[in-house]
């Protein structure tokens, strides 16, 4: 395998540049470094999505009726029968 010196790594960087211009070449770094991040914490297994942690108090059930709505939470009109 050949060695990959700073001219070609320039020649690399000119040709991505006139391809994809020069708005969207940084947002393609980025995602192509998360990605690669993502990838490494898979094979390393340092990954932070974990389902050992205790779920948000907005996905458990609420246990009665008489709690007061979160903030920025839909409460619709309830019935007492």
């Amino acid at each position: 395998m050949p060695n990959i010196g700073p001219l070609e790594i320039v020649v690399i960087l000119i040709i991505a540049l006139v391809v994809f211009g020069p708005k969207r070449l940084p947002e393609l770094g980025r995602s192509m470094g998360k990605g690669m991040r993502e990838f490494k914490d898979s094979l390393t297994g340092n990954n932070d999505d974990d389902d050992d942690e205790p779920r948000p108090r907005i996905e458990r059930a609420r246990a009665t009726d008489d709690e007061a709505p979160l903030e920025g939470e839909v409460v619709h009109e309830r019935s007492k029968t």
